[in-house]
């Protein structure tokens, strides 16, 4: 029998899956198989490398032990790989990243070179980039448009890969050289991984959540998010099996919806515009004046630790360092915080949040941090300056949240004025808000 091989990359689950389908189609046996890249290891924080070790134990469990996991450069493992079973085809999902299209381009033109064909179907997005076009064919720049030619678009039916026949081969007989075990840095997560633990988190949402969504999902204090994005972002689900859900509910529906439209919008900007992965899409923010002195690491250190002196902010950032996860109401405030009350180039905050999330997503992290900073696509305008306090009183009003994450304040009634001063062991605030929103219009308004 011929063979070929299914890798695995964004897509860890077996429902919903079409590159699978394609694998399977003509009845060759197939090798499930997944190549850590240690670049992207390298990249990647514990929690995110937990997360992933967990998905891809998950995986195997669900074939019977039937993964393959190699450490080395794709390009190197997976024609080694064709080579080790004497397959002509290596199938996949789409991936759009600009990482993910240079390393799919050297792993396609290398197994050219050995006489076999990469096989991209599907991808992690309900609509992928470069679906959604103006009507000249040119990309979107703005979401609303964006966001109403999306659902114009639409999307496909979730696949039917569990009702494949596949007849998978066994890693036992490719070279035991290639085998290593998944990554166990020995983290321990507040969410759990795998195809499995997705499907009952999101039906858990959907039946008991979803309703009230639209309302509590800016909440840090209540149970409101669904916590799926660390599963968007590894594909232990796919956002099909999701909208199936969400096409059958009324409440709360298109609030979530709008979020997964927004993930599509982010992966095609980035997509579009690669350089925007670390420079500001909007070229003339590069302009803008930012501190990067000792004074500016002194205070990029206190935003980090959760010790800024503003509760909303501290709760958050402790809330990642101690979980790797952050909510996204709550994520707004302190990038909002950390560019214009502290002055600090976005990326400082961009990078420190790849490195602690569970869900960090190039595309999202990046381009959710430029609308913060006023440089991106469909940006916050720069005047918008979130005050912390405000911003605490009116999403967490009982001051919930805070208590929780910053200990300090666990007896304290207003977390968020601290009127009587800050209780032992807890920093005043290391910049006053007023005067940093003055000092941040002022350099806003140097660029034009």
């Amino acid at each position: 029998m011929p063979s070929t091989l299914l890798w695995f990359r964004r897509d860890l689950r077996l429902h919903d899956l079409p590159s699978l389908v394609e694998a399977a189609a003509d009845g060759a046996d197939v090798l499930a198989c997944f190549v850590l890249d240690p670049r992207l290891e390298k990249s990647s924080g514990p929690r995110r490398l937990q997360f992933l070790g967990d998905s891809l134990r998950a995986l195997s469990d669900a074939l019977g032990g039937r993964l393959l996991i190699t450490r080395g450069r794709p390009e190197e493992r997976i024609p080694l790989l064709c080579k080790q079973t004497g397959a002509t085809e290596v199938h996949m999902s789409a991936d759009f990243s600009p990482f993910g299209v240079r390393r799919d381009d050297a792993v396609g033109a290398a197994l050219a070179d050995a006489g076999a064909a990469l096989r991209a179907t599907g991808s992690p997005y309900l609509v992928s980039p470069g679906r959604v076009t103006k009507d000249d064919g040119t990309p979107y720049k703005v979401f609303t448009p964006y966001f109403a030619r999306w659902r114009e678009v639409g999307w496909r039916a979730p696949a039917a890969s569990t009702k494949a026949k596949v007849s998978w081969i066994d890693p036992a007989e490719v070279s035991s050289k290639l085998h290593v075990k998944a990554p166990d840095p020995g983290v321990e997560l507040d969410i759990e991984a795998g195809e499995a633990a997705a499907l009952a988190r999101w039906e858990e949402f959907v039946d008991s959540r979803l309703a009230d969504y639209a309302e509590d999902r800016n909440r840090p204090d209540k149970p409101g998010s669904s916590r799926m994005s660390a599963h968007l972002k590894f594909g232990t689900i796919h956002p099909r099996t999701m909208a199936v859900d969400l096409n059958s509910r009324a409440t709360g529906a298109g609030a979530y919806l709008r979020e997964l439209a927004f993930r599509d919008f982010y992966a095609t900007v980035l997509h579009e515009w690669p350089e925007s992965a670390w420079w500001n899409w909007n070229g003339k923010f590069d302009a803008i004046e930012v501190d990067t002195d000792a004074h500016a690491d002194e205070a990029y250190e206190a935003w980090k630790a959760g010790r800024t002196g503003y509760p909303i902010v501290d709760a958050g950032m402790r809330e990642l360092s101690e979980s790797g996860l952050m909510h996204n109401r709550v994520r707004m405030i302190v990038a909002s915080f950390l560019v214009k009350d502290l002055h600090l180039p976005w990326q400082w905050g961009a990078r420190w949040f790849l490195e602690q999330l569970v869900d960090g997503d190039m595309a999202s992290n990046q381009h959710g941090w430029q609308w913060c900073a006023g440089s991106g696509t469909d940006a916050a305008p720069y005047f918008r300056v979130f005050n912390p306090t405000t911003q605490g009183q009116k999403f967490d009003p009982d001051g919930d949240y805070v208590r929780r994450w910053v200990g300090e304040l666990a007896a304290v009634d207003d977390v968020h004025t601290l009127k009587g001063g800050p209780p032992d062991g807890y920093p005043a605030p290391i910049v006053e808000h007023a005067a940093e929103r003055a000092e941040a219009l002022r350099r806003y308004g140097q660029i034009g």
